[in-house]
């Protein structure tokens, strides 16, 4: 059954399709009529007042094409009143960030005419995700055509029919001509400059661009330590007593660093006008599951699981198994001792160019097993949190964070934290630093930009010949753009990217002043990760819906947690110099106190910094408590007219 507007109708161009949204190809036809109808109803009658249409596919030999392909777009008038719905934030025209509404569109900057062109493409598929997400079941018990797939009032519609598998995906388009320019300003230059990142929050939003400025930030903040650490390699290579001054200028950085990009964060955001945006209502999660009953907070029916069922699945069940993971990852780890031990006994019975080759392989070894086993680590871990059925999406993410997190640290840092500190060889941990975070850096470039631009390529082809040989001359744009993003990966978010500079942000501020050159080799790496990263949101991936941000959310507090760590290892690292030890000669108990007395005044000193520097710079501050007083005085401007009025 053909529904809506073939690809040939004219009234596909009739709007500008926004968004694609996939149904399976056996969903019944009675279903898709109704969820139509649901899309395109008035919103006082419970619709999403959206425009859709059916894309159809030609017919294939080789290969059935989906006849369920439908793209959605909006009238302008709908993305103007959605954009004060979701509490856009807009530039008014003193300067301030406000949030927008209808009525006082006029007073706002860049709003001309009839708003064409004031909301972006970012801003304007936000909307219609909005809108879709906020599609709500009436009176309706199930499903039209699936008996089985119960409705119930208030229930989200896009949820239930994405749970049950009827939705398989629903992605915004790319804007090929916004593409085109973003691409050239980004990546495909090679330039020493800042990164777009205005142009990169109105093509993909707030929270990658937040992401891409933070790797900016950190890649200028490696800089100085970058070209201390070259000279200070080059000339105490083999004398380790220097260690010392850098370990001392390690902890003054991971300190100044975090709380410098704090500002930096909210400068971004308050630009971007997200930093006084208040959180949307956060919806139950789509896998979230449980008995039907009462939500105190929107008086809706919806999905219960009690708290304690939860809670012993996490204590009895996923806490054993992570303490599993890390008692294997102890495992290998001294699996890797012995054979180091072996390479290094090899070498010292018959040095040679073969033998001191061989004295490397264990710690390539170990880092390649060390990325296995943060991978499957990571696929149980997903699971796990999934079983552990969390209702908002917040609340998942913040587990599976804190349990990636541990895990991840322990795996990577297990062994450098036992050769400084047990065995206290400082010529085998920068041999393992050096190795670990080489091999590291090879492995991640391989997996997240050649393997996957080869694949996409591979992928983009297949696409192209099918539409060639499929439509001959015929230009089909829509539908070609439509057919191969389909097929493309779907972006996850940026929990891998945030997690990989979490690892080198460790590997730097930890042992770096053993190895000076891991601050180096951080900074190459990243260099070549804004390129790469740049090209894999431009052409691998489906672009992502904007995701509104004000911070770096709980990976701020990772990063928070890996400094203070930073200042008890680097001054351990002091206390184990032997420049220092040479002043307590016969006194451990002496040296070990104070050091411990050091690393608690550093401590202090990096919580009174990160009191003492306000995480909102003073002229922003300004400007939000202007936006206060003005909201308040606007309501008792209201609040007179109305006591007037009666």
């Amino acid at each position: 059954m053909q529904l809506g507007l073939s690809f040939s109708d004219s009234d596909v161009s009739s709007f500008t399709p926004l968004v694609v949204l996939e149904l399976a190809d056996d969903t019944k036809a009675e279903a898709i009529t109704w969820l139509l109808n649901r899309i395109r109803d008035k919103q006082q009658n419970g619709g999403a007042e959206l425009l859709v249409n059916q894309l159809l596919f030609p017919a294939q030999d080789d290969q059935k094409s989906n006849p369920n392909v439908f793209v959605v777009g909006s009238t302008l008038q709908r993305l103007l009143n959605g954009a004060e719905d979701v509490g856009l934030f807009k530039e008014f025209q003193d300067g301030t960030m406000r949030g927008f509404t209808y009525a006082n569109r006029e007073s706002f900057k860049d709003f001309n005419g009839d708003g064409e062109g004031f909301l972006s493409d970012a801003e304007c598929q936000y909307i219609i995700k909005h809108g879709l997400d906020t599609l709500r079941a009436k009176n309706e018990q199930h499903v039209p055509g699936y008996p089985k797939l119960k409705l119930y009032p208030g229930k989200s519609v896009v949820r239930r029919l994405q749970s049950k598998g009827v939705l398989i995906q629903y992605f915004p388009l790319h804007n090929k001509e916004d593409l085109k320019r973003l691409s050239f300003s980004w990546y495909k230059k090679f330039k020493l400059s800042f990164q777009p990142l205005d142009d990169i929050r109105h093509y993909f939003g707030e929270g990658l661009a937040l992401y891409f400025g933070f790797l900016e930030y950190f890649t200028f903040a490696l800089v100085p330590m970058a070209l201390i650490g070259i000279p200070y390699y080059l000339f105490d290579w083999e004398d380790y007593d220097k260690y010392v001054l850098f370990a001392v200028f390690n902890l003054v950085w991971s300190t100044v660093f975090l709380e410098v990009w704090k500002r930096c964060s909210a400068t971004l955001a308050y630009g971007w006008g997200t930093l006084s945006r208040k959180k949307a209502f956060e919806e139950p999660r789509a896998g979230f599951h449980g008995a039907l009953g009462f939500n105190p907070v929107t008086g809706r029916e919806e999905p219960v699981y009690p708290s304690s069922k939860r809670q012993l699945r996490i204590y009895l069940v996923s806490v054993p198994f992570v303490l599993l993971c890390l008692y294997l990852s102890f495992y290998v780890m001294m699996v890797y001792f012995d054979m180091e031990f072996w390479a290094i006994n090899t070498y010292h019975e018959n040095p040679n160019i073969a033998t001191s080759i061989l004295l490397f392989v264990p710690s390539i070894i170990y880092a390649v097993v060390i990325e296995i086993m943060n991978l499957l680590y990571r696929c149980a871990a997903e699971f796990l949190t999934d079983w552990e059925n969390h209702r908002l999406e917040s609340s998942f993410q913040n587990h599976l964070v804190l349990k990636v997190l541990v895990f991840n640290f322990v795996n990577c840092f297990a062994s450098l934290f036992y050769i400084a500190f047990v065995m206290q060889n400082m010529v085998l941990l920068r041999q393992s630093l050096a190795t670990l975070l080489i091999t590291s850096q090879i492995l991640n470039q391989v997996m997240e930009a050649f393997l996957p631009y080869w694949l996409q390529r591979r992928r983009n082809k297949k696409v192209h010949k099918r539409m060639r040989r499929l439509m001959g001359d015929k230009e089909l744009p829509l539908l070609g753009q439509v057919q191969l993003e389909t097929e493309m990966n779907t972006y996850l978010g940026t929990f891998d990217d945030y997690l990989e500079q979490f690892l080198l942000f460790g590997y730097v501020s930890l042992f770096s002043c053993v190895y000076p050159l891991a601050a180096v080799l951080v900074v190459l790496n990243n260099i070549t990760e804004v390129y790469s990263d740049a090209f894999k949101m431009c052409h691998v991936f489906k672009r992502p819906f904007s995701e509104p941000a004000a911070n770096i959310g709980v990976w701020q507090l990772a990063f928070e947690t890996m400094s203070i760590i930073a200042v008890v290892t680097n001054c351990a690292l002091i206390g184990l110099s032997p420049q220092v030890k040479a002043y307590f000669p016969e006194s451990d108990t002496q040296l070990i106190l104070i050091v411990v007395a050091i690393e608690h005044v550093l401590l202090a000193f990096k919580f009174i910094l990160a009191f003492v520097i306000p995480d909102v710079p003073k002229h922003i501050q300004v400007k939000l408590a202007k936006l206060d007083f003005d909201s308040l005085e606007a309501l008792k401007k209201r609040k007179i007219l109305e006591a007037t009025e009666t």
